[in-house]
């Protein structure tokens, strides 16, 4: 599996808000997609999930360009997006949440026992309403229904944000397991040093553009920083001898 994003544009009416950005994912790669707000980080997850329309560029799932299928049509062809927010049926139980979304998935290893084994905070909250869950429960229920779908490529936005650091701890123990069965991932994430510690590949984005790619083993924390604020350090004058 390999999926490329070429040369994507996307705009919000005059809002520029992805700016020729090309990337590859590499079967069961991890790429952590940083940046500050207002970045494009969410605009580039829903290009490539289909709830924006690029202006421009290409989308290539397995050497297809994906760009005019729907997004429906993108999860049946193993695209997945979490988004920021989460967005469940809060009147549905956590276990009808996962039914919705196998509907319309594609055939797989993920299926209710798999998921709530995943991430058993959820097996004793099955049968609860969304609306009752905590924010933790409520991020791995998200994540837990997209993966209903079998995805191929799972978009996961803001994993941490507004979360409690219990939660945060629970959520990544389960995504361990999901990353360890070979799911190809982007994600967005607040946290530098969990991006740093989960990636395979870090990704920073600066007004839509991409400002810096590299392995997350041998990125530092300061060189990701500096291109997530578009600093640029130049070297300082040499030192003067004491007299």
């Amino acid at each position: 599996m390999s999926l490329r994003v070429v040369h994507a544009d996307v705009r919000h009416g005059l809002l520029h808000a992805v700016r020729g950005v090309t990337l590859d994912l590499g079967d069961g790669e991890t790429i952590a997609l940083v940046g500050a707000n207002g970045a494009g980080k969410s605009t580039l997850l829903g290009a490539i999930a289909g709830a924006h329309r690029l202006a421009a560029g290409q989308i290539v799932l397995d050497d297809a360009d994906i760009a005019h299928l729907r997004a429906h049509e993108r999860v049946s062809a193993g695209i997945a997006l979490v988004p920021e927010g989460r967005r469940l049926f809060a009147n549905l139980t956590v276990e009808e949440n996962l039914l919705v979304a196998a509907r319309c998935g594609r055939p797989g290893p993920w299926n209710i026992d798999s998921v709530l084994e995943a991430f058993p905070l959820l097996a004793d909250r099955r049968r609860a309403r969304a609306a009752t869950l905590s924010g933790g429960e409520r991020q791995a229920t998200a994540i837990a229904r997209a993966l209903m779908t079998n995805p191929r490529v799972l978009l996961l936005d803001e994993v941490s944000l507004g979360l409690a650091p219990v939660a945060v701890e629970d959520v990544y123990r389960s995504l361990d397991t999901v990353i360890g069965g070979g799911t190809s991932i982007v994600l967005v994430e607040q946290d530098l040093g969990r991006a740093l510690a989960t990636a395979t590949r870090v990704i920073c984005l600066l007004e839509g553009r991409i400002v810096l790619e590299g392995s997350a083993r041998e990125l530092t924390r300061e060189q990701v920083t500096d291109a997530y604020f578009g600093l640029s350090r130049a070297p300082g004058p040499p030192a003067q001898a004491s007299p």
